[in-house]
């Protein structure tokens, strides 16, 4: 049966913001909410402030960004709130952009994939209880974590393009996905993925795409809810190369037109909730074992309590 699971569609700047998300998450279908890179409040104490509140459910971050936490404390962080909630936590990482990782760290990584590499290595260390020694050249880590019975915290790597995706099925237990195509996914992510998996003797990870929506209305305006959403990935470069891979032209100087090519190339969803379950649907299809309904767009643009709501019309009438 394919999974929907739901995106905190904002920032909180209270932790209370979360809550009725995770009710959501505890009264429907939803598998389970995730939060992206929070700049305000620490995704992980939000999360462990809704458990602590009595919405006990699934979490998950896609994606905190490695330049602002060494893995130690990510490993840390991510125990805690599986402790927390009780249940298995997804904590996803990821590099994020150059000029990110240059602002934070002074540099950026010599090598994305060789410093993701090093970075999942000693988190899965860390929280397998072992004593981890590694001297790598982005990070390192001498140290073990004290024994401390938990729910599994399973390691996600945020993907985009094909060589993270095949680090991804080499390392990883979960590949997440952010505004790429059902198309994209099915023909260079997937495949990336299982070549990544046999060379390591291991089975797949699971695929988590977070893909960006919103039910269409008369009175609504598309450009404004799809920038809303997107406008700052669409100024990042490797974001820009995936659309341009999956074959989605990325112009700054013609938002409109771009808007269009993003909704015509499966990138954003959009129409009746019946029409978003058959969009959701053609992501299952292409390998997508968990689909995040992601509605950042019409909280910014309606509000949050718009947004959940719009959630609870797809998970009711939409979902495949």
């Amino acid at each position: 049966m394919p999974s929907l699971s739901v995106l905190l569609p904002m920032m909180p700047a209270r932790h209370e913001q979360i809550l009725s998300y995770a009710a959501l998450v505890q009264w429907t279908d939803a598998l389970r909410l995730w939060q992206g890179q929070a700049l305000s409040l620490d995704a992980h104490h939000s999360f462990v402030f809704a458990a602590g509140a009595g919405f006990k459910v699934p979490m998950g971050t896609g994606v905190s960004l490695m330049p602002l936490r060494h893995p130690h404390d990510a490993a840390v962080h991510a125990r805690s709130v599986a402790v927390a909630s009780g249940h298995p936590f997804v904590a996803g990482i990821g590099p994020g952009g150059i000029d990110f990782q240059r602002n934070i760290a002074g540099r950026p990584y010599a090598s994305q994939l060789q410093a993701v590499r090093e970075y999942v290595a000693a988190m899965r260390g860390l929280l397998d209880g072992e004593e981890v020694d590694l001297d790598g050249e982005h990070f390192t880590a001498h140290d073990v974590l004290p024994p401390l019975p938990t729910p599994p915290v399973e390691i996600g790597v945020g993907v985009l393009r094909p060589g993270m995706a095949r680090l991804a099925g080499e390392i990883a237990d979960v590949a997440i996905t952010w505004l790429t195509p059902a198309s994209y996914l099915r023909d260079v992510i997937v495949p990336a993925m299982e070549e990544g998996a046999k060379q390591a003797g291991r089975p797949v990870p699971r695929l988590v795409a977070m893909v960006p929506m919103f039910v269409a209305q008369p009175d609504r305006d598309q450009t404004r809810i799809v920038l809303q959403s997107n406008a700052g990935h669409l100024m990042l470069p490797h974001y820009v190369d995936m659309l341009e891979r999956s074959g989605i032209e990325i112009d700054p100087q013609q938002p409109v037109e771009t808007v269009k090519r993003l909704v015509s190339g499966g990138a954003f969803l959009t129409g009746t909730p019946e029409e978003l379950g058959e969009q959701i649907g053609e992501f299952h299809a292409a390998g997508v074992d968990e689909v995040v309904m992601n509605l950042t767009g019409v909280a910014s643009s309606y509000g949050p309590q718009a947004a959940l709501a719009e959630i609870e019309t797809i998970l009711s009438q939409g979902a495949p």
